[in-house]
């Protein structure tokens, strides 16, 4: 009998904390029988919760935890001080092997310094990147890294775009991802000190299908599956394509309330401009896994939603069934981790 994944997931964690994230786990477990989701957090509100909805018994597990890690706090000493709250609990429920993977939508921060203080870097990986997927005209490609090193150095670049490659072709099914790094220009000379120390490394790289240089603009047209850059540049990418999308989308809908005549236009073209506005609906896939860790841990917006909830579960299955961990142990040569817990 296959084993079921076990997902552990911060019930406290987001602005939509309990609500949608026990929403989005009742509808991960109604949907697949091979998902055991492990809420973390409040009790009695995570069973208030529950009891709005019907669902299979043996696939929900609860654990009680009285803290709540704030937005507000220093995400170091959270982590250090708050062994009792609902990221702690979970993450820690990876190291010690008792579920197979961590979500929130909490403290970025938090889950950052958890994950790489409490489930730990696999040995030989020098700078774990947080790595979302973002919508492009063609499908989607993988950011690396959005958030998570602020200050890397061309030789954490490179296994940026070692593991993005891996995570491309076994979590998205894309043969050969394309390997594109953020700059100013096409030209191999632009660029700062970094994209141009950078560039003749992923140049030289086996192993990665390097395309060069990427700017801002041709991003969202797909010409690269993998998108490398530090942590600062690919933060100001990812808010300013979610910005720009949400304003867009506010002001078509806007546009065709505006008439009757645009109105009766909106009708007719409805059911065409929701198909395209879902390709560019990066929650179809989940949220942003922390890469290079012994253990999986996965990022979801502050503000997200069920629909979101359930596709990181369902991706977090994913990634333990492509065995993503191991294969990029094996890319990069780093020798397999001992079992959790010894």
């Amino acid at each position: 009998m296959k084993k079921k994944t076990v997902v552990a997931l911060d019930a406290m964690g987001g602005d939509n904390a309990p609500l949608e994230i026990v929403k989005g786990a009742v509808e991960a477990v109604n949907e697949r029988d091979d998902i055991i989701v492990h809420l973390f957090g409040d009790e009695e509100q995570v069973r208030n919760e529950l009891k709005k909805y019907t669902y299979p018994r043996d696939q929900i597990r609860l654990t009680h935890t009285g803290e709540v890690i704030s937005v507000e706090e220093s995400p170091a000493v959270a982590i250090k001080k708050k062994k009792d709250s609902s990221m702690v609990a979970g993450i820690l429920s990876v190291k010690n092997g008792d579920c197979d993977a961590f979500i929130s939508g909490g403290s970025s921060g938090a889950v950052l310094v958890g994950g790489q203080v409490l489930v730990g870097k696999e040995k030989g990986i020098k700078r774990a990147p947080l790595a979302p997927i973002i919508p492009n005209e063609k499908g989607v490609s993988l950011l690396i890294d959005c958030g998570a090193n602020v200050d890397a150095k061309p030789e954490h670049l490179v296994q940026f775009a070692q593991m993005g490659s891996i995570y491309m072709k076994n979590i998205i099914g894309v043969e050969n991802p394309r390997v594109g790094i953020v700059n100013i220009g096409a030209e191999e000379t632009k660029g700062n000190a970094l994209v141009k120390e950078t560039f003749p490394l992923l140049k030289a790289c086996p192993g990665i299908n390097f395309i060069g240089s990427v700017e801002a603009r041709d991003i969202t047209k797909g010409i690269a599956d993998v998108i490398v850059t530090e942590a600062f540049v690919g933060n100001v990418v990812l808010k300013m394509m979610e910005g720009v999308a949400s304003t867009l989308i506010s002001l078509i809908k806007e546009g065709m309330m505006s008439s009757t005549r645009s109105k009766i236009g909106a009708l007719l073209v409805k059911p065409a401009l929701k198909d395209t506005l879902k390709l560019f609906d990066a929650t179809e896939y989940g949220g942003a896994p922390l890469l290079g860790l012994k253990g999986l841990v996965v990022k979801i917006h502050g503000n997200a939603t069920s629909k979101e909830t359930k596709h990181a579960i369902f991706q977090c299955v994913t990634f333990k069934e492509q065995k993503v961990n191991e294969k990029i142990r094996e890319h990069l040569g780093i020798p397999a981790a001992p079992a959790a817990g010894e």
